[in-house]
């Protein structure tokens, strides 16, 4: 039972632990809540513990917990109609818990969860007069949901997007793109990109690898948004010209690279598959680079790669073409390398000339990396403009 006054739900179909984008997502979110001194309770549709747990490691006067209330049903067994009102309760156990508080929220966020979410979360909100805020990171495509225009998938999502985020109270938006589209739209916005522990991260002594000339990394799950058969191919054209270089892929297995490649994977790529998330920031920490690629289109102008700004927290410059807001965060020379475009052809040139950047010229990129991720990524710069937001909506 949650029986302090003031406290703030952050609620949404994500999973415990904190590992995938949306989770960290939420993670980040809600630090930036207990920095600015609210006490946060995550409520989870999806699996975690019974009981409100608490996380440690929250830097600010507030806290954060977290449970999970496991109200998706094993499918294994599921006739259509028990998938189809499943699908359509969803949301709802939430609304139920609130109800059991003594106390209630003094602002709701719903992350995800479509229309469904919306629709439970906004009756409850409005009955007991709670601002409720979405926070919107994506603005999915039809290719990206692998659903057909009519399927449940997209128009509940279609549906949360153009009807119900624009009757919330407010919206943090994770782009400008979304930041604008709900601004005009009469809504209160306020733009928060990914967010992490920053300053708690430890950059210690970067191992040089004196066999190559340059080195890469990859790291996530390319999806439909990242072009890592692009990225492959460049690395084995600069490979061709006689320059020592390697790839490094985490997350990916072998099989899924070779079916984005049509083909084997070159000798100049070494796929590592996918790892235990507190082995990634160390593989990271070892490229002189990570590459980022994408094509520009709605989603990808909507949204935010969290990769970006976990590359940069880690002190590794990126190479990437420009997208979503990545333009107001990456410099040439500065925080790593702009690409002209998502072509294979000028990525190969980009990286042939990453390969002759001077080891003193890499080391002060990659102070500028992790100094742009601490003013601009850190979960606690966010603390300060947040209060105010949520002061507004009050």
């Amino acid at each position: 039972m949650i029986r302090r006054k003031g406290w703030i739900a952050y609620t949404g179909p994500f999973s415990f632990p904190w590992g995938q984008a949306g989770s960290r997502r939420v993670n980040g979110m809600a630090c930036t809540l207990a920095a600015g001194g609210h006490d946060v309770v995550v409520v989870s549709g999806a699996g975690g513990p019974a009981q409100p747990a608490r996380l440690d490691g929250v830097d600010g006067p507030g806290s954060v917990s977290y449970v999970g209330l496991d109200e998706e049903p094993a499918s294994a067994g599921r006739t259509f109609s028990d998938a189809a009102q499943a699908f359509l309760r969803r949301g709802r156990r939430i609304t139920q818990w609130l109800d059991a508080q003594p106390t209630k929220p003094s602002h709701v966020f719903v992350y995800g969860g479509g229309a469904q979410y919306m629709l439970h979360l906004r009756r409850w909100c409005q009955r007991h007069k709670v601002p409720l805020i979405p926070d919107i990171v994506e603005w999915y495509s039809l290719s990206q949901l692998r659903a057909s225009y009519i399927g449940p998938t997209h128009l509940s999502s279609k549906v949360a997007l153009r009807y119900h985020y624009p009757r919330c109270d407010g919206v943090i938006a994770i782009s400008s793109f979304l930041e604008e589209h709900y601004r005009c739209r009469g809504v209160p916005v306020l733009r928060v990109p990914p967010t992490l522990d920053v300053e708690g991260l430890t950059i210690g002594e970067r191992q040089v690898d004196d066999s190559l000339d340059l080195s890469l990394v990859y790291a996530g799950t390319p999806g439909r948004k990242d072009l890592l058969a692009a990225i492959v191919q460049a690395v084995d054209r600069v490979d061709s010209k006689g320059v020592r270089i390697r790839l490094r892929v985490l997350g990916p297995s072998v099989a899924q690279v070779r079916e984005l490649l049509g083909g084997p994977v070159p000798t100049s790529t070494e796929v590592l598959g996918r790892l235990a998330q507190q082995e990634v920031p160390a593989e990271i920490r070892r490229a002189d680079f990570s590459v980022l690629m994408r094509r520009p289109a709605r989603f990808s102008e909507a949204g935010f790669p969290t990769k970006f700004c976990e590359s940069l927290a880690n002190g590794t410059p990126v190479i990437a073409n420009l997208t979503s807001d990545l333009g107001s965060y990456l410099r040439t020379g500065q925080e790593g390398i702009v690409c002209a475009d998502y072509s294979v052809e000028n990525l190969t040139e980009v990286l042939l000339a990453a390969a002759r950047i001077a080891p003193g010229e890499r080391g002060r990129m990659r102070r500028a990396a992790r100094e742009r991720a601490l003013r601009s990524f850190d979960y606690r710069a966010y603390a300060e403009p947040m209060n105010a937001f949520l002061q507004a909506v009050r």
